[in-house]
């Protein structure tokens, strides 16, 4: 099977598999929206501080991917399973730190002016989404081993067969009925628990039934910790996992910011914003399928392959990139029109929109060489520039042209000055993400595999 073959076989499974998931959140947020505007906006802070902490924490363990496919490409299967158990070590930390930020969103509520009105609805949210969220960790853990090892296509069958629990249950919970009362926006958290509990114990099972698994020597006896690969995992994962929050919260500090506006501003961006990370699932998917097949080429001793794979990769996401954009940018108004029949919501929606197009062609371009990236152990330098232009020129900018900037902008109730300043921030961010993946693939460049942590 050709290399083009595979990486698309791998992104289409990986991303039905992402689209499943994402339609949780688009059932939240349809949901959430058809309950009341206030649980809308609700779930549009909530989801963003769950996000970002969960996105964060999983940014550290998917890091481990490169590190997995090189073992596999090296041929040395228990290995792998070597280093998934010291893994959970890994995991079982990040869940009890996010579980500790999801109880206490309460400083971060008051000091981003979150209307008090709100807060008692996103509290009670987030407290259902920190019990949800180590059973997601440790799926997430079962993800990147499939990823890995070649074989997403368990993982998509568990993900998207979830999404026929999520959908009855969010509007259950939500809207109650059957003798249970309703609950608004937090039912859409217990759905989520239900769903993530459901997910891991098949991902267990399956661990234990599938011939796939075997070679891997997975069930033999926890190691204690062995804190020279944990300090490794750490080394990679933790730059990775930085990275990621800090593209995140660029997101969770937006829509706080943008709260400050009333409900209107909250729930346009939250359409924004859900439209952009459903077009980032086709990126994502894509990286995840060329970075795992970077890895093995890299373990198998062959750069040359790898670098081959590298720019097959990036020309496949720069190009499905500028498609989806382009489709988003003439069907904006449509499509806000779908989440909510407010009209003043759909049309701010259908506004910010047009710079969410701009935001996901810059978007599909970075995602894919931050990935790659890290399969060359390149992983400071990235966090660098998200922490310089996500965090300054995107967010800070966005702020000073929201609040107190000249011209058009100055002063304007609208998540438009965020969405402007962040896609042109983005766009920055990708073309010197361009130029350190060519750096890191020529010759001159390349770092030469020297052994994973935990290999």
């Amino acid at each position: 099977m050709s290399e083009l073959s595979t990486i698309t076989r791998h992104a289409v499974t990986v991303l039905a598999g992402q689209l499943a998931v994402m339609a949780f959140g688009v059932t939240d947020t349809i949901v959430a929206g058809r309950y009341s505007e206030s649980s809308l906006a609700a779930l549009s802070v909530g989801s963003a501080i769950f996000i970002s902490v969960y996105v964060a924490l999983m940014g550290v363990l998917q890091a481990l991917l490169p590190v997995w496919a090189e073992q596999r490409g090296a041929q040395q299967p228990e290995a792998v399973g070597r280093s998934l158990r010291q893994a959970l070590y890994l995991c079982a930390a990040a869940a009890v730190l996010g579980m500790a930020v999801l109880l206490s969103p309460g400083p971060l509520l008051r000091w981003t002016e979150v209307p008090p009105a709100l807060r008692p609805q996103v509290e009670n949210y987030l407290a259902v989404l920190a019990l949800a969220l180590p059973p997601a960790l440790l799926f997430r853990i079962y993800s990147t081993l499939n990823q890995a090892l070649g074989h997403p296509r368990l993982v998509t069958w568990l993900q998207v067969g979830s999404l026929f629990i999520k959908l009855p249950l969010s509007v259950w919970f939500t809207f109650g009925g059957g003798g249970l009362p309703a609950q608004g926006v937090v039912g859409c958290a217990w759905a989520t628990l239900v769903v993530n509990c459901s997910m891991l114990a098949l991902a267990v099972w399956l661990l234990r039934t599938q011939d796939i698994y075997t070679p891997l020597g997975l069930w033999r006896c926890m190691e204690p910790p062995h804190w020279p690969t944990i300090a490794g995992f750490a080394r990679l994962g933790i730059p990775a996992g930085l990275a990621v929050m800090v593209e995140v919260t660029s997101f969770t500090l937006m829509a706080l910011f943008i709260a400050r506006q009333g409900t209107t501003s909250a729930a346009a961006h939250q359409i924004a914003a859900n439209m952009a990370a459903v077009l980032y699932m086709v990126p994502l998917s894509l990286s995840i399928a060329t970075s795992a097949r970077v890895s093995y080429w890299l373990g198998a001793q062959q750069p040359q392959r790898a670098r081959q794979v590298v720019l097959m990769g990036f020309s496949l996401a720069a190009l499905v990139g500028i498609a989806l954009a382009a489709t988003l940018l003439i069907a904006r108004y449509s499509i806000s029109q779908i989440y909510t029949d407010n009209a003043s919501v759909a049309a701010v929606a259908g506004a910010v929109l047009g710079w969410v197009a701009a935001y996901h062609a810059a978007d599909a371009v970075q995602t894919l060489c931050v990935f790659v990236l890290r399969c060359y152990r390149i992983t400071l330098a990235p966090l660098v520039v998200y922490c310089a232009l996500l965090w300054g020129a995107g967010l800070a900018g966005g702020y000073w042209l929201a609040y107190g900037g000249s011209g058009p902008w100055s002063g304007t109730a609208s998540p438009t000055p965020f969405w402007a300043a962040s896609a042109a921030a983005l766009a920055v961010t990708a073309l010197l993400f361009v130029a350190m993946l060519w750096r890191a693939i020529s010759p001159a460049g390349r770092n030469p595999a020297s052994g994973w942590p935990g290999r």
